[in-house]
């Protein structure tokens, strides 16, 4: 990957309005741009959930990343006086970018007071879906996405599923929507895992380690995969690599099915290709993903995925592999395929192959930080931004 950028101008200073910023697949790639834009910006980052701010671990040293307390709420119920607060709050930045469900509360001050109020262009992100519209979508959020999202610069989907509903359901018109695929460091995860780099773990002799990374929300349903890992009949252990609310839970269900002593749960870690390798089959439970940045780090890791069917995981995976997803929700599938990977070595070996093959030739960073570059470059009349 190339140096970050050197600013030759003022820093732009763009807004991050996040639903969270515990780390996960939305947050790592907005820290790896930040990462990468360098002393080119100055970033402001206010988040829905108050404490939620796990990633930000991951700036790294030296970027201007400012998380004020006496910024206005993200959390709340809509009202104009409310974004009256947020427009004058707004108008010392360049830029704002917005992230998923919990922003749209900015985005809708924003297009409320455009037309009167000079305001910074507003790029929203969506990346996925919570639990409470992980099944179905809500009539009045659909709605309120169509007019919040009327007057923004852009909005910018990973996935070809999420694409779909940006048109047909919130009515996105093609020169607004930009499908931007994920991308990671590939070269990084060819490197042998590190020793010491996942704390606490020690592999056992004979022992099938099962691995995933995921912010511990609801809709990644780890307590299936707690099952899932329980139920199988040969010397296997589980770890879960993260952070957030659900970590209770987790634990619980782990040691209502006995496998607490086979469960590693070290927290966050920043640097996945440190040690995911030393992972044996990487798995995901969630109830709705998109384009998880997690599984394309487990295929340039060379390890094979056992996940349900949810977003573009299938259009991801490699072929073969792609016949070891489950149909989502199914604890049986999921069960299923976590045996026949842990019971056969041949069979991870050359599924983690092909996955390492296409994660080369499709999920690069480079082709993404350009694009995002480009973009952001474009909405704040800052072309040398993105080069």
């Amino acid at each position: 990957m190339k140096p970050p950028i050197k600013p030759t101008f003022n820093p732009a200073r763009i807004l991050h309005l996040h639903s969270t910023f515990d780390l996960g697949g939305k947050e790592a790639r907005a820290v790896r741009l930040m990462n990468y834009f360098g002393g080119a910006a100055h970033h402001t980052i206010l988040t829905a959930v108050p404490g939620a701010l796990g990633a930000r671990a991951a700036i790294a040293p030296g970027i201007r990343a400012d998380f004020p307390t006496d910024a206005p709420s993200l959390a709340g119920k809509p009202s104009i006086a409310r974004y009256r607060v947020f427009v004058e709050y707004f108008k010392q930045f360049d830029l704002i970018c917005s992230y998923n469900w919990g922003a749209m509360d900015g985005v809708m001050a924003r297009t409320i007071f455009a037309g009167t109020t000079p305001l910074p262009p507003v790029i929203h992100h969506e990346d996925g879906f919570n639990e409470d519209e992980a099944v179905r979508l809500k009539r009045k959020r659909n709605w309120f996405r169509i007019v919040g999202l009327a007057r923004t610069e852009a909005l910018v989907v990973p996935s070809h599923t999420l694409e779909r509903i940006a048109y047909d359901v919130w009515k996105q018109p093609d020169s607004r929507v930009r499908r931007i695929a994920n991308g990671i460091d590939i070269a990084a995860y060819a490197k042998r895992p590190q020793r010491g780099a996942l704390p606490g773990f020690q592999r056992r002799d004979g022992e099938i380690v099962i691995g995933t990374l995921a912010g511990l929300r609801a809709v990644k349903n780890l307590p299936r995969l707690v099952r899932a890992v329980a139920a199988l009949d040969m010397p296997v252990r589980l770890v879960i690599v993260g952070e957030g609310p659900e970590r209770t839970a987790i634990e619980a269900e782990a040691a209502r099915v006995g496998l607490s002593d086979r469960l590693l749960m070290p927290g966050f870690l920043k640097n996945p290709a440190r040690y995911i390798g030393l992972f044996d089959i990487f798995a995901l439970s969630s109830d709705s993903e998109q384009q998880p940045i997690s599984v394309m780090e487990a295929m340039a890791a060379g390890l094979p995925v056992a996940a349900p069917m949810v977003g573009d995981v299938a259009h991801m995976v490699a072929p073969d592999n792609a016949s070891l997803l489950g149909e989502p929700g199914s604890e049986a599938g999921l069960i299923d395929n976590l045996r026949r990977l842990a019971s056969d070595p041949a069979l991870r070996a050359s599924l983690g192959a092909a996955n390492r093959a296409k994660a080369e030739a499709e999920f690069d960073e480079r082709k993404m930080i350009e694009r995002y570059a480009s973009l952001y470059g474009r909405a704040m009349g800052r072309p040398e931004f993105g080069r």
